[in-house]
């Protein structure tokens, strides 16, 4: 265990947050030697003491924190305060994640020059393709156990994954198996295998499923190398008069104000509160935010096209039983205009709890729809539906112009509104998915609308130029050489695929790359 780094010691490299990005990189840094300083706002709970209940889990380990929504999506009205379902704790939303651990497709990099010019999308090119990533990619898949990887062997598949396996052969699709999942099938890496209790959501009570508070971050601290310090909520980064960043300010666990000194400073608190992070560090020389000489801190928020839908069946299906996510159908991740959209999107099998079912089925309603659905729980089976969805400027994190929270600083206001490339989408999949169900003989099936979703991108862009975005390849923002972005808000793009393993992947990417520049005294 690392003693305690100074806060005066201008040497070390800070990371704020210790999710799929920040604990990974903590990590990786530690390992070659770095020493390493991880700020997580949340609490440290070690995974025996998760809850397998719904709402107490969602208590223990939700960002609960103050916020707001706008714009058309349906979350500013169902769900105000809660854009996201995302973790306040140590290794972040890892904990929370369903494990499924897919690879962008090549073109998902490139979308711009696939898809050409989309009207009210901000459409951008990667500045990395498939091949910059591949090794990485395939680290980061050993490093997270990926079943169908590395010769691991896929999950089992439960009465859901039957039933969308059946579906998926009566429609003709090809590629449907029991997933990527960075969820042991078999013992490995000192951790057990899964034992398919179905509260996947709810962090991992066995530590099956790879989430960094248990991989990542302990290895990193028994190298003597990286401090996590938890409950140390981050105000603002400061700067010297060259515009280089020097610490960086935060609430410790006595609600004291402190500073820590820092070499280098990375920021990994997720795409709504990375870009208000840099907002709330505006300063002379940066106005406007810092790092946001190219005014796109915050904008392209991008959360993918969701959805789900279930279908009741006359046998009990018991669909909660065994791991949440592990079956999927990829044949529609393609690029095919055809079908009305740009991009493709993933069918997951998917089982939530009744307390969640009844507050996502449909916010306040009650009726016979609604409780023939909850009275049929045990005969339900569902999937969820991820797709790309397009970055557009109006979909962005800005900051309130009143509210503030408990430090007096602004909250954030995350702004979204669907473009009519994600709805056509959203009603292609319902379309399938119903078609699907129905072609096994469910007695009734029916979509439900997105509920607030977790996969959050963009808001500090990976680009090519300066004045597209805010970071470059590297995750290094264009303005500010010793500062970087290391969680989802670099996406230039958001690809149809669950994006954690993309974080990871660019984060031990991220970490040659720090390396190599201290090494060479250019940051």
């Amino acid at each position: 265990m690392a003693a305690p780094y100074d806060l005066n010691d201008d040497g070390v490299v800070v990371i704020i947050g210790s999710g799929a990005g920040g604990g990974t990189l903590g990590n990786e840094l530690a390992q070659k030697g770095i020493d390493t300083v991880i700020l997580e706002a949340g609490n440290r709970i070690e995974y025996d003491d998760f809850i397998n209940d719904e709402w107490d889990s969602f208590s223990q380990l939700a960002w609960l924190d103050n916020r707001t929504t706008s714009g058309a999506w349906r979350i500013t009205k169902d769900f105000p305060n809660l854009p996201a379902w995302i973790v306040k704790a140590v290794g972040g939303t890892t904990t929370h994640w369903a494990g499924a651990s897919l690879r962008f497709q090549e073109h998902e990099f490139k979308v711009l020059t696939h898809y050409g010019k989309v009207d009210g999308a901000n459409l951008l090119d990667w500045p990395i393709t498939l091949a910059d990533l591949e090794p990485y990619y395939a680290k980061a898949e050993d490093k997270m156990g990926v079943t169908r990887t590395t010769g691991i062997e896929g999950l089992p598949g439960n009465n859901n994954f039957k039933i969308l396996k059946a579906g998926a052969d009566k429609l003709g699709y090809k590629e449907c198996h029991t997933g990527n999942m960075a969820i042991n099938s078999a013992e490995r890496d000192g951790r057990m295998g899964c034992q398919q209790t179905g509260f996947c959501f709810q962090g991992c009570k066995w530590g099956a499923k790879w989430s960094t508070l248990y991989t990542e971050i302990p290895k990193g601290e028994a190298t003597g190398k990286l401090e996590v310090r938890p409950n140390s909520m981050v105000l603002k980064i400061e700067h010297d008069d060259s515009g280089k960043v020097t610490n960086v300010v935060y609430a410790d666990k006595d609600g004291k104000v402190v500073s820590q000194k820092a070499r280098v400073v990375c920021v990994a608190c997720n795409s709504i509160e990375s870009p208000r992070l840099l907002l709330n560090s505006a300063s002379n020389k940066f106005p406007d935010g810092l790092a946001n000489s190219s005014g796109q801190v915050g904008k392209n928020y991008m959360r993918h096209t969701t959805g789900s839908v279930y279908a009741i069946f006359d046998k009990p299906v018991h669909f909660y039983r065994g791991t949440t996510m592990a079956g999927i159908i990829r044949d529609e991740a393609k690029h095919d205009p055809s079908r009305g959209f740009v991009g493709g999107y993933e069918m997951e099998t998917l089982a939530l709890g009744l307390p969640f079912m009844a507050a996502f089925l449909n916010p306040g309603a009650w009726g016979r729809s609604f409780t023939t659905a909850l009275d049929h729980y045990d005969h339900m089976a569902g999937m969820w539906i991820v797709g790309e969805d397009m970055p557009q400027e109006q979909n962005r994190v800005t900051l309130h112009k009143e509210l503030k929270d408990k430090h007096g600083l602004p909250v954030p206001d995350v702004a979204f509104t669907d473009h009519a490339n994600d709805t056509a989408m959203r009603n292609h999949a319902y379309k399938q998915g119903m078609a699907l169900y129905d072609a096994v003989g469910a007695t009734r099936s029916f979509p439900t609308p997105p509920y607030p979703s977790t996969h959050n991108l963009g808001t500090n862009r990976m680009s090519d130029k300066a004045a597209d975005g805010v970071v470059n390849k590297h995750g290094q923002t264009h303005d500010v050489k010793n500062l970087f972005v290391s969680d989802g808000s670099q996406f230039t793009t958001g690809g149809a695929e669950n994006p954690t393993l993309t974080i990871v992947t660019l984060a031990i990417r991220q970490a040659d790359y720090i390396a190599q520049e201290m090494g060479a005294k250019n940051i």
